[in-house]
């Protein structure tokens, strides 16, 4: 005879006790335990799938990888960062902010599976089957391959996905999915362990990829238990400003690629158009000279992305002057004005600053750091950056200029978009000179100044 059993699991890392306690004593977290019931079966029940089906250990010589072609998209943005295209069997978890643009994605996808004469079944707790046409219709992506379930009982969609046998399952969204066997409540971090754990078994049984939607808590992590993330194979972010128009695709998990990798996105009336380009993207348009205006190279994973950096500043009639930035780092800002203030000679005590990242796009790298710099420095003394120079370097406490990373990975980008001047660190010199050597550029060589420190620079845009 089964028996219940009840327990409390925090909701942040999964971690289990016996009584309530008002923190977690795993993650020091509070009020994150939720009590839970579950069956206990007897020890004559307790055995795993493996020992039931007969399976035994294979040499890894002897495995068969026929069926386990990768499944290319035709979506350059989406088959990049999952190292090549889907893998069958693989579990594949999306997380981002509500409306940020998951399910239109994930829509799409299936419609690039559909047309490459692949059978898809999407299965949705959120929506009905009529809302999803209506989607689907406005996306261009109603396709007869592609079958649409509207429903959160998980034991009904692994029936259906066995008798269909799709190359893909989609499940939008995990926290909206249950089991009739688990009593715990629709999104509880009971279910969501139980669900994931049944659709994994369903894709390594079955060799169904299977894409997971989740859901993201207030601070941006995906909702339920930590194990859901060590569960799945990929864990994706889809990142971006919904005031804007541009998203990043993010990899945090890859267990068949690199998590270097990201797709960067445009979001249209058509949904969501990868861009090839996003430096020419970003830049389009700029023709303009205006003080307080700089290019700099960010790296997007493993690409060079050139982004446009404005800075304005006006005398403030507060007694502490406004600091506000969009798209880069508050605190990094505040450190660059002290910098420029304490070792540059260049007051903005009593100046408001605004520091603002053109396209919606955000930085967070520190190879930022000279050309908001050169940005801060050119609207101070209203002297506009001329269009074709590029900074490139991070500023330290001291004024010191120190190097940056793949320098030519952002040179050969800045090369493309036509940019002859540049503005480097002294400690990138060596690799720099040699690339120049090696592609023959004598006339950019000519116009790149290194520069040690702040008063090497401010001596080079004089």
């Amino acid at each position: 005879m089964a028996k219940n059993r009840t327990k409390f699991v925090c909701s942040n890392c999964g971690a289990e006790t016996v009584r309530w306690m008002g923190r977690c004593p795993q993650c020091g977290s509070w009020n994150t335990l939720e009590e839970t019931v579950e069956e206990v079966l007897p020890k004559q029940l307790r055995t795993t799938h493996e020992v039931v089906s007969g399976k035994r250990p294979q040499k890894l010589s002897e495995v068969n990888l026929e069926n386990h072609e990768r499944m290319q998209l035709s979506m350059p943005e989406v088959d990049r960062p999952l190292g090549g295209g889907v893998v069958p069997g693989s579990v594949i978890l999306w997380g981002g902010e509500p409306g940020i643009g998951k399910s239109t994605l994930i829509l799409q996808v299936c419609h690039a599976m559909a047309k490459a004469g692949r059978s898809v079944l999407y299965a949705s707790g959120e929506e009905s089957e009529a809302q999803i046409k209506m989607r689907a219709e406005r996306l261009g992506a109603a396709d007869d391959d592609l079958f649409v379930y509207s429903g959160g009982n998980l034991d009904v969609i692994v029936s259906e996905a066995e008798k269909e046998k799709p190359s893909m399952l989609v499940i939008d969204s995990i926290q909206t999915m249950y089991l009739s066997a688990n009593e715990s409540p629709m999104g509880s971090p009971a279910q969501i362990r139980d669900c994931t754990a049944v659709l994994v078994r369903l894709a390594k049984s079955e060799n169904i990829a299977v894409m997971i939607i989740g859901h993201v808590t207030k601070e941006g992590n995906l909702a339920g238990p930590r194990i859901l993330e060590h569960m799945v194979d990929v864990v994706f972010y889809l990142e971006g400003d919904r005031s804007y128009q541009f998203r990043v695709l993010r990899t945090v998990k890859n267990r068949f690629g690199s998590t270097a990798e990201s797709g960067l996105f445009v979001m249209e009336g058509q949904g969501l158009k990868g861009i090839e380009d996003p430096s020419k993207y970003l830049l389009r348009d700029r023709t303009s000279q205006t003080p307080g205006q700089a290019v700099v190279a960010c790296m997007e994973g493993l690409r060079p992305v050139l982004v446009e950096i404005q800075a304005l500043t006006v005398h403030s009639v507060l007694a502490i002057p406004r600091r506000i930035a969009a798209g880069y780092d508050y605190n990094r800002m505040i450190i660059l004005l002290a910098v420029l203030e304490r070792r540059g000679r260049i007051p903005f005590s009593t100046e408001d600053v605004y520091l603002n990242v053109a396209g919606g796009f955000r930085v967070k790298e520190t190879a930022a750091d000279l050309a908001v710099a050169l940005s801060l420095i050119s609207v101070r003394g209203d002297a506009p950056i001329p269009q074709n120079l590029m900074a490139l370097g991070e500023i330290g406490l001291t004024g010191e200029i120190m190097p940056v990373s793949r320098v030519t990975l952002r040179l050969k980008e800045a090369l493309k978009m036509k940019f002859t001047h540049f503005i480097l660190s002294e400690r990138n010199k060596k690799e720099v000179l040699a690339y120049y050597e090696a592609h023959h550029l004598d006339e950019i060589r000519e116009h790149t100044v290194f520069v040690r420190n702040l008063k090497d620079l401010m001596e080079a845009v004089k």
